[in-house]
């Protein structure tokens, strides 16, 4: 799951910014699923701005509420309705997330079982 706010406090916006063609948060949604490593990528966000855009480039969104204090925060609501084993929080400010750094941090899920 990538939490997105539109609304940060230091960089208002900043995850539509545009990267070359595209907005920062669609760059992280498509480099998280180029992974190949998630059943599913989940964008979840408070904004209709980046739910659209999202949206607008086949991805999955999730509307959340507006006054969560952090991502995971916002993460935890999405994930209340999903039966899952693992859910990975990816920033949406991270468009070039590498496969690599996630494979070693699902590992540890590996290693427990």
């Amino acid at each position: 799951m990538i939490p997105a706010r539109y609304a940060a406090t230091r960089f208002p916006g900043k995850l539509m910014e545009m990267l070359g063609n595209k907005a920062v948060i669609v760059h992280t949604y498509e480099a998280t699923v180029a992974t190949g490593l998630f059943d599913s990528t989940v964008v979840v966000t408070d904004s209709e701005i980046i739910f659209k855009e999202i949206e607008s480039n086949c991805g999955t969104v999730i509307m959340s509420k507006t006054e969560h204090e952090s991502g995971t925060d916002r993460i935890a609501e999405a994930a209340a309705d999903i039966t899952c084993d693992i859910i990975v929080n990816v920033q949406g400010d991270e468009p070039f997330v590498k496969k690599e750094r996630l494979q070693k941090l699902l590992q540890h899920f590996d290693d427990t079982t």
